[in-house]
């Protein structure tokens, strides 16, 4: 529970991973044979099998969704460009950390308050380009003695353990994913070579995923992921199906099958290894988002490639919900399925 919280709490925007990357190395280093960072920062850890033995790759990205400074105006509030996909209505009145050259600097998000606004605009959702965040700043020189154009922004929040064995917190989009390659590696015992990768920059174009797929060329992967829990109000069972408590979901096709297709040899494995270890898992077609398998897949001549994804609410804020229940489900699904090829 102590590094799930911490994994979710320290601070990883797309293109600034590196934090993760310590987290994961340090926690790895005496369990795989080798660890090292390509050019774009991913961190490729090596687990080395039998000569002639199948070459298997999880990926998880590193990286969550956050702001950067794009702008300080001449009272020293700042203008911000989100990164990665963010909906405008989660951010009016965050708290959030700049990290600047100079140390981290506490903001909060505002806009035009509801007193002054027309009657046309109260019912509308406020856009984050008319959103600026306040660091207390008193002129431009003021604030840029803190931050500058460019540093990265992270929302301020905390970690919490829900009954139910339920955590909540900030980034579980893909801490999660990051936990579960890690434990894969620690217990896993197999004849094949394992890479456990923390992919970088996901959340703005699978960038990672694909830089490292094309170095490493495995026999196979999987990319571990979270995905939405129907299990809350708002949502219709078929709009999604899979829910906490009863496992990992096993995409079988994600963004209307734009996304991944997964391979039948990867649905067929899983699918075993849960069937005859009594292993929960769910079933997933998607016409939603996709993840780092797309790009995996895609390499080259082509990986066999599938996704194994950890149901969660309310995916790209601050207060995402999972099950640690559901975590542990996923870790012995994986560890089977590779101890048995």
């Amino acid at each position: 529970m102590e590094l799930m919280k911490e994994l979710s709490l320290t601070p990883g925007v797309s293109g600034s991973e590196e934090k993760i990357a310590e987290i994961i190395e340090r926690e790895l280093k005496d369990t795989v044979d080798s660890i090292e960072r390509d050019t774009m920062g991913n961190l490729i850890a090596t687990k080395k099998g039998e000569k002639k033995a199948p070459i298997i790759m999880l990926a998880s990205h590193m990286d969550e969704i956050g702001l950067m400074v794009s702008y300080i105006d001449d009272k020293g509030y700042l203008k911000f460009t989100t990164i990665g996909g963010i909906n405008d209505q989660m951010l009016m009145n965050q708290t959030v950390v700049v990290h600047g050259s100079k140390g981290d600097v506490v903001g909060v998000i505002g806009s035009k308050p509801p007193h002054v606004t027309k009657p046309e605009e109260r019912n509308k959702v406020i856009k984050a380009s008319d959103m600026f965040i306040d660091i207390g700043a008193c002129s431009k020189e003021d604030a840029e003695e803190m931050v500058s154009v460019g540093d990265v922004i992270t929302f301020k929040s905390w970690f919490e353990e829900f009954p139910n064995d339920l955590i909540m917190g900030k980034a579980l989009d893909n801490r999660v994913g990051c936990y579960v390659m890690m434990e894969v590696l620690k217990r896993v015992d197999t004849r094949a070579t394992v890479y456990g990768v923390g992919t970088v920059q996901e959340e703005v174009g699978l960038k990672g995923a694909k830089t490292s797929a094309f170095k490493l060329d495995p026999d196979m992967a999987i990319a571990l992921d979270v995905t939405l829990s129907g299990d809350h109000p708002g949502i219709k069972p078929e709009e999604a199906p899979v829910v906490m408590g009863k496992g990992p979901a096993l995409v079988l096709a994600d963004a209307s099958g734009r996304g991944i297709l997964t391979a039948k040899s990867i649905k067929e494995m899983l699918m075993k290894a849960g069937d005859e270890n009594d292993i929960d898992y769910q079933l997933e077609v998607s016409d939603g988002g996709t993840t780092d398998g797309t790009a995996i897949h895609l390499t080259k001549e082509g990986i066999a490639t599938g996704v194994l994804s950890v149901p969660t609410r309310y995916i790209h804020t601050t207060v995402s919900v999972c099950s640690m229940k559901d975590i542990e489900s996923t870790i012995q699904l994986i560890t089977t399925a590779i101890n048995n090829l």
